[in-house]
């Protein structure tokens, strides 16, 4: 007895050890470094084993039986969030892939993922088919039948084939709308539209700890628009989307965020909006995200239309300096308040253009406040003689600093726009921009 319980503890580190492998191929070689690999869950990411990407492309990570079933991530470059794939490890099988960025991930081995990428490709073919039957001249009720038999069937196999796998989550969640009347491509679209978040659980775990209900989300708002007000459009569906999602804080707060992040890269101010003042901030103070609450506050205060954040800084009349609030600096038509630095090139490049070009205008047209996010005083007094022209404000701290942190700025030069009242009208990129936008909206000197 004592011999066997021996070999058994003398056994069990090998057990231990000797479970799975993810290997694969990334190609071109040349293009990669290295592969870390996750666990993802529906609150975070785990850290579980990092591997070298050799000349030829190939990668390998041996797994033992702490990793357990259940998603998985592998990053390939940075940022991480951009540059990662999401795949199925059961602890049953070994994985065997290649990847390259115009096909994504490719499976030579693994019964779950092989299943998956069969299912999309076949969604994807059966699409095709149905396409070409609206498309054609032939819409009777035998076509019609036939299309969407093959879908139904389609459906119902891999659904039957993925029974007890983690790959039936995501097959069941992407069962489309099949219909079983005859109806024509409106009514058809109409009903897909009505029916999309139909099969998806969003309290689902495993599709919790994917990409997948992130990426249906956006494909829901991004695809149905309203040609006629594509702003209401996208409202429409955003609010649609939220209710599918439910009470699901573990996913709402991030795929809310998303969207707004979305919009808000596209310069869509008013769907941004949107999303920060009827769903995203109250989330953010429900769950006491300041980081949050911040960031949403910040972008707000900084859109079109809002006054612009006010701020104190000094002025000389009558060879007096005084202080003056931004609200009540009334000196010009128009304000430039520009954030730079005496340490960015850019802006050391395009200030000199961008004070010619006041010097050219007609008086009391425009006022430029020039806040320089700084770290050496001294260094910046003496650049600020370049500019007679502008209002110099010293912005100690750098990106430490309140004036930049009101105005969200995160890079420099950065220009606003404001009018007589101080609302923001206008966020230029650059001076090029900035000169573009008066072309075509020339100031008119207040009367």
């Amino acid at each position: 007895m004592t011999r066997k319980l021996l070999f058994l503890l003398a056994l069990l580190p090998n057990i231990l050890l000797a479970q799975h492998t993810i290997k694969g191929t990334f190609s071109p070689a040349e293009d990669y470094k290295f592969a870390i690999l996750y666990k993802v869950t529906p609150k975070t990411s785990i850290y579980v084993n990092n591997a070298e990407i050799d000349s030829i492309g190939n990668f390998q990570f041996k797994l033992d039986s702490t990793v357990t079933k259940g998603m998985y991530r592998i990053v390939y470059a940075l940022p991480q969030d951009e540059y990662n794939f999401d795949f199925i490890y059961n602890a049953k099988e070994d994985i065997e892939l290649t990847f390259n960025l115009n096909e994504g991930a490719k499976y030579i081995k693994s019964q779950e993922n092989r299943l998956l990428n069969a299912y999309t490709q076949s969604l994807q073919t059966v699409s095709k088919s149905i396409n070409d039957y609206y498309a054609s001249n032939n819409q009777n009720s035998t076509e019609f039948k036939k299309v969407f038999g093959v879908l139904s069937k389609t459906q119902n196999e891999f659904e039957k084939a993925s029974e007890g796998m983690i790959a039936s989550h995501f097959i069941k969640a992407s069962r489309p709308y099949i219909p079983t009347e005859m109806e024509d491509a409106q009514t058809f679209s109409k009903n897909i539209k009505s029916n999309y978040f139909s099969n998806i659980d969003f309290g689902d775990t495993v599709l919790q700890s994917s990409s997948f209900l992130m990426e249906t989300v956006l494909n829901y708002v991004f695809t149905f628009s309203n040609p006629k007000d594509k702003n209401q459009g996208y409202k429409d569906s955003i609010d649609i989307a939220n209710f599918a999602i439910g009470e699901n804080p573990e996913v709402k707060e991030t795929i809310i965020e998303v969207l707004f992040n979305q919009f808000a890269e596209n310069n869509n101010e008013e769907i941004a909006n949107y999303i920060l003042e009827k769903y995203l901030l109250p989330i953010a103070k429900a769950n006491k995200d300041s980081d949050l609450i911040e960031k949403l506050t910040v972008f707000k205060n900084t859109s079109i239309g809002a006054l612009a954040p006010n701020f104190n800084f000094e002025i000389t009349k009558n060879n007096k300096t005084e202080q003056v609030a931004l609200y009540d600096f009334k000196e010009a038509t128009q304000y430039v308040v520009v954030f730079w630095s005496s340490t960015c090139s850019h802006c050391l490049a395009e200030l000199p253009t961008f004070h010619k070009y006041v010097q050219s205008l007609e008086t009391g047209k425009l006022k430029v406040i020039a806040v320089a996010l700084e770290d050496d005083f001294y260094r910046w007094k003496e650049k600020t003689y370049d500019f007679p022209e502008f209002i110099h404000v010293y912005g100690e701290g750098k990106w430490q600093n309140p004036i930049g942190d009101a105005y969200g700025v995160t890079a420099t030069p950065t220009y606003f726009i404001l009018d007589s009242n101080k609302n923001i009208i206008a966020k230029p990129y650059d001076f090029p921009a900035l000169e573009a936008y008066y072309k075509e909206h020339p100031i008119v000197l207040d009367k």
